[in-house]
């Protein structure tokens, strides 16, 4: 085989070799940065727009009893407000060496797609930990920390006057859970109803193995599936998750609990680009440089009211 020489002469080796790792890269999933099972992605519009604006509205005016001949007639009206949330661009690439490129070459072999991979999964990261608690270098928060969200603290009748639930009984662990949901229902005059709970990673491990009662064969778990105010309004299964990220999420760095409606209507995650991987370039006299670059806005709650954090469970 005739070594390259530089990286220019390589193009006829590289550029295939690109779109094959481009190709495996994107088949591999990353289960535990699956953010869009939590949060409904939205990848609509331009990947090259600034961001998204969209507009509420409300009515107003109240029907009042009249005289015959009054003059006082009452008027409806709407009240409209409009909102902006702004797109990032962020990026993580890779590069190749003139020395890889060759040794690939003479062995017979592609260039492998570690480096496509780790590139990606990096990625993913950052979109994780954007749609879970935001940016502080963007001013963003994320699905577990949004200040525009009521939290309230788990009332504290446990042993000891605790709100942890391992001080609690499961009656007391199933009564708050349910009046989380239930606080949504009653706080919005039966308007919203949380469909998805996620727990701490302990909470959730616990209650997936402790017993209803000294009597019962189920956990905690099993039984809140199927009795809890969601499923028993609606008829549906209530999604229940752990999620590693609450574990602190609370006020005082304590645990926290999430109930709320999964639905782009009530929060998204704005990826107009998803990450991408540009074509090789060359970079220098002896490397190749594969960009990859993605846009995002992150999480975006729009109707607050359909979220609780309760705390210190």
């Amino acid at each position: 085989m005739q070594p390259f020489i530089d990286a220019q002469s390589a193009v006829g080796f590289v550029t295939p070799a690109f779109y094959n790792i481009e190709r495996t890269v994107y088949q591999r999933k990353y289960p535990s940065f699956d953010y869009a099972s939590l949060i409904p992605v939205v990848t609509e519009g331009s990947p090259w727009g600034r961001g998204v604006l969209f507009r509420s509205s409300d009515i107003a005016g109240k029907a009042e009893f009249l005289s015959g001949k009054g003059f006082d007639m009452p008027y409806a009206d709407v009240t409209r407000d409009q909102f902006l949330k702004g797109f990032e661009l962020a990026g993580i690439g890779y590069e190749w060496s003139l020395e890889e490129i060759n040794v690939a070459a003479l062995e017979g072999r592609q260039l492998g797609p570690e480096k496509g991979e780790a590139a990606r999964k990096v990625a993913e990261q950052m979109l994780w930990n954007i749609g879970m608690t935001g940016t502080t270098e963007k001013n963003w928060t994320g699905l577990i920390n949004d200040p525009n969200v009521a939290a309230t603290t788990a009332t504290a009748d446990g042993t000891g006057s605790s709100a942890l639930w391992a001080n609690k009984t499961p009656d007391q662990i199933l009564r708050d859970i349910n009046a989380a949901l239930t606080g949504i229902f009653t706080g919005t005059n039966e308007v919203e109803m949380a469909d998805t709970l996620l727990l701490p990673s302990a909470r959730y491990l616990s209650i997936s193995t402790v017993a209803r009662s000294s009597t019962s064969d189920r956990t905690i778990l099993s039984y809140l599936q199927e009795n809890n105010v969601y499923t028993a309004e609606t008829g549906r299964p209530l999604t229940i998750r752990g999620l590693r990220n609450l574990a602190t999420a609370g006020g005082g760095g304590t645990a926290r609990m999430i109930a709320y409606r999964r639905d782009p209507e009530v929060l998204r995650f704005h990826l107009p680009m998803p990450h991408q991987f540009l074509p090789p370039f060359q970079k220098s006299s002896m490397t190749w440089e594969v960009a990859g670059i993605m846009r995002t806005g992150g999480t975006e709650i729009r109707l607050p009211k359909a979220f609780a954090y309760v705390d210190g469970i």
